[in-house]
């Protein structure tokens, strides 16, 4: 077994029942702080202007990321925050670098920074942002994470690429984390994006079934050893593919609330028989689990979360 996983909660939906939208900010900040005293490690919000498909409407409520992060990293102590994650599209990438490292500094050295090639297109028509095809996002991937990394390493970095450019960039106040916050690359593409992650990333976040993971595992490792680098300095997250239930009365019902292309994606489990499915992930090099606010919000669902994790620590 690989080393000890730790648990990541995720929150998607501002849309909390009966919660005006003056009050959305405090109730998010009342769920991060119930996932940080439930043993979560890791809190996250999407990058998104949108609400997207599959969590709900278009229409919902949708905090701005780095604004919200900002405002938690105030409001929690313990956990590491991160956008899951930032679309490449969005901002310019030295840009990043500098509100992360800011994040950084706010936080006392939580911060994550979580990129990846961005998909949503309704987004980018309503906002105004050009949406090129995805090899060019790629493209623009590969620098991004480039200048990111140079920049947080770097005093006075430069670069020139095809899409963006430094020029002895300042990053002042430098990042507190030593080499400063890890970088998160999420997605699982198999031809460029895992190889990006072997180039430049410190953790990857996937989605998918547990033979999509292992192959996916395996082709890393495989990418890492062609860039000579340790597979073991990569930590390997995903989206849990359980929601915790207490029985199986409240699985069926859980199960009907979810839109349909969300359920194939999850087990109904309670936390023992959770942890004994996602031991399976474990074995093939998944360190990280993100569970999502839409199936965790009460304070019944966090004692199961906090079963959950008692019982895969103590496996």
């Amino acid at each position: 077994m690989n080393a000890m996983p730790f648990f990541g909660y995720h929150m998607p939906s501002f849309t909390y029942p009966g919660v005006p939208p003056d009050g959305i900010f405090e109730h998010a900040v009342e769920l991060a702080r119930s996932a940080e005293s439930a043993g979560f490690e890791l809190v996250t919000v999407m990058d998104h202007f949108y609400q997207i498909t599959g969590i709900g409407k278009e229409e919902e409520p949708m905090l701005e990321g780095y604004t919200t992060l900002g405002a938690l990293a105030r409001e929690t102590r313990r956990v590491r925050l991160a956008t899951l994650v930032t679309g490449v599209t969005y901002r310019n990438p030295a840009l990043v670098a500098k509100m992360v490292t800011t994040l950084d500094v706010i936080s006392k050295g939580r911060m994550i920074c979580g990129m990846g090639a961005a998909w949503n297109e309704s987004e980018h028509m309503g906002y105004g942002i050009p949406f090129p095809p995805i090899r060019e996002r790629m493209d623009r991937l590969d620098e991004a994470l480039n200048i990111i990394k140079l920049m947080f390493t770097q005093e006075r970095p430069s670069f020139s690429g095809a899409h963006y450019r430094i020029d002895r960039a300042l990053n002042v106040p430098r990042p507190v984390q030593p080499g400063g916050p890890k970088i998160l690359v999420g997605g699982g593409g198999e031809k460029r994006t895992l190889r990006l992650v072997a180039r430049y990333a410190d953790m990857s976040h996937w989605f998918g079934p547990l033979a999509d993971i292992k192959r996916k595992s395996e082709i890393l490792d495989r990418y890492c050893e062609e860039e000579g680098r340790d597979p073991a300095t990569i930590t390997k997250t995903m989206g849990a593919p359980v929601v915790l239930v207490e029985n199986e009365g409240q699985a069926k019902t859980v199960m009907e609330r979810m839109p349909p292309e969300r359920r194939v994606m999850f087990q109904p489990a309670t936390p023992d028989q959770a942890a004994e499915i996602l031991k399976d992930f474990i074995d093939v090099g998944i360190e990280g689990f993100t569970f999502g606010n839409p199936t965790m919000r009460t304070p019944e669902e966090f004692e199961r979360a906090r079963r959950l994790i008692k019982a895969v620590k103590n496996s």
